[in-house]
């Protein structure tokens, strides 16, 4: 493997790096009991995880944006989510493994998520990564969310990269629809947060993970791809 800092390999947060349903079931779960209601199982809600407030609202309160009460709702949720973000959030069993291989291999890593950076960058701290990611960009940093490629495009300007030197990892398809429009490879991972009735077949993938274990050498199948072109030492 050529060595090299001049490529990057970009998660997703919520069900890619890690496992955040947890938290956010804990959240939605919350709200419920302060209104009366009983708490929902993680399995239950645990698929709409990748779609963040908007999914755990719509999942655990049966609210929609055009519904009355829903922004009040989803200032609860973030308020209580804010509170318990790293209560029980961790990364996916192996994935430390995974970052150490990445760079072991010269490569940088960072985070790209339709999280807002207020709460994805105490999260990561928490996690305590090391290295750091080279990068954290939050959907709050760029003016549309993925499957906008705008906050790709900014991770790219903030490690000095080109798209091509860059591969994306995530588990919904709009992951993969703003990494091949920012002209990134991708892989998508089966272990996320996919919810009933999606396939990731459908997903525009160049590459499919099954397990953590198995995204490792995935990785390192693009990886080698990128060397042989434009990711040069």
């Amino acid at each position: 493997m050529t060595q090299s800092n001049r490529c990057a390999i970009l998660f997703d947060l919520d069900g890619t790096l890690l496992d955040t349903a947890p938290d956010l079931v804990g959240a939605i779960n919350d709200l419920r009991v302060t209104d009366g209601r009983p708490a929902l199982a993680l399995a239950e809600l645990a698929p709409m995880c990748s779609f963040g407030g908007r999914g755990m609202l719509q999942a655990g309160l049966g609210l929609y944006p055009e519904d009355a009460g829903y922004d009040d709702a989803y200032d609860r949720f973030i308020a209580r989510y804010a509170q318990r973000s790293t209560r029980e959030t961790k990364p996916f069993d192996g994935m430390r493994d995974v970052i150490q291989q990445i760079v072991a291999d010269g490569w940088q890593w960072g985070v790209v998520t339709n999280k807002a950076e207020y709460l994805a960058l105490p999260i990561m701290d928490a996690m305590a990564f090391e290295p750091a990611p080279a990068c954290v960009v939050g959907g709050d940093s760029v003016p549309h969310l993925k499957p906008d490629p705008g906050s790709l495009l900014r991770a790219c300007e903030l490690t000095g990269l080109d798209p091509q030197q860059c591969i994306y990892i995530g588990d919904s398809a709009r992951d993969m629809q703003a990494a091949a429009a920012a002209g990134m490879l991708r892989i998508g991972v089966d272990y996320g947060y996919i919810p009933p009735g999606e396939s990731i077949d459908d997903w525009d993938t160049t590459r499919v993970a099954e397990s953590v274990r198995a995204l490792g050498a995935t990785i390192r199948e693009l990886q080698a791809v990128i060397t042989a072109g434009s990711c040069k030492s």
